[in-house]
């Protein structure tokens, strides 16, 4: 078959360099444009832009897909390029932009896309971390033939993943790019023999929308439960990332690991959420709406990670 492959970040890097293991024939890639990033801000190359250069495969990267939108031009150069690719089929993974209906028509065997949940929970932009945010005993990956719709597209395969008590959104994100290239690989093979998997309808029962990250997110409301608060912690590592004020300090300081303990004194006088309860060796033990919140991994402004017990040789609570 001839692939065309749109894609942008690692997760979807993942995917391409499996199709390309496997021994498809991926003619053309579709990614984002270079993005500045680093302490020069330089304009740098997607992965997925990078493993099809060192492929040696044609790479575009329109700013838009839609022929009626704000950049016509480059739509058409794209819509040009895809009709001289010819393909058979489209993988879509985290690629970005949104599909044209003359996009997903173009493909013989349409477009497919690997998503990082089991649909139709959590379809949008962010499945991984609210998965972990929610509380999930499991996520996955659904590969799904594109329709117009938001990730509502019938489902060809899915592969359960658990989420383990300590998984972050960086350890699930790595562990559901692998399962991802894998499951796109035995589908691809599929069609390739000529075996097609049944797509399934999506059940209209259980559908959650995941929104997009957003860094107004980061800051802890400890209004909330200890375990609310340390489940957040972890969906939103290593992106938007968590914050709380401590005393002595003017920038909010960065918090990558705790755990939700009982409350501290059952039946006794409540302290104020917010407030640091105790600080030791074990940790930083803050007051919340429903038990302890016991911070152990911080970062200061301008500095590194640092377990509890580092992050307090320099710190003393006024």
């Amino acid at each position: 078959m001839r692939i065309v492959f749109a894609g942008t970040p690692e997760f979807a890097r993942q995917a391409l360099t499996a199709i390309l293991q496997a021994g498809h024939q991926v003619v053309g890639v579709l990614t984002q444009p270079d993005r500045p990033s680093g302490r020069g801000m330089k304009l740098q190359p997607s992965p997925v832009k990078q493993a099809a250069l060192d492929a040696g495969i044609a790479v575009l990267q329109p700013r838009s897909l839609r022929l009626d939108g704000k950049f016509p031009d480059e739509a058409r150069s794209a819509q040009a390029a895809l009709q001289a690719w010819a393909p058979d089929v489209m993988v879509v993974a985290a690629y970005g932009l949104i599909l044209p209906q003359w996009v997903l028509d173009l493909p013989r065997l349409g477009c497919l896309n690997i998503h990082a949940s089991l649909l139709p929970r959590w379809r949008g932009a962010a499945p991984i971390q609210r998965a972990i945010q929610a509380g999930d005993a499991a996520s996955g990956i659904t590969i799904m033939q594109m329709d117009a719709g938001l990730d509502t597209g019938a489902m060809l395969l899915r592969v359960e993943q658990p989420i383990g008590p300590d998984d972050t959104g960086a350890s699930l994100h790595d562990a559901l790019a692998s399962a991802g290239a894998r499951a796109i690989v035995q589908v691809l093979g599929d069609l390739d023999a000529g075996h097609p998997p049944a797509p399934v309808p999506q059940p209209l029962d259980g559908i959650t929308y995941a929104d997009k990250l957003q860094k107004s997110e980061s800051s802890l409301d400890f209004a909330l439960p200890a375990a609310v608060l340390a489940r957040r912690i972890r969906a939103f590592d290593p992106f938007p990332g968590t914050t709380m004020v401590l005393p002595g300090i003017d920038q909010p300081v960065k918090i990558w690991a705790a755990h939700a303990l009982p409350p501290d004194q059952p039946g006794g006088e409540p302290a104020v959420p917010g407030a640091i309860v105790r600080t030791g060796r074990d940790g930083i033990d803050v007051a919340t709406a429903e038990g302890l919140l016991r911070v152990t991994v911080l970062q200061k402004p301008g500095s590194r990670r640092q377990p509890a017990d580092v992050f307090l040789q320099s710190y003393r609570a006024p």
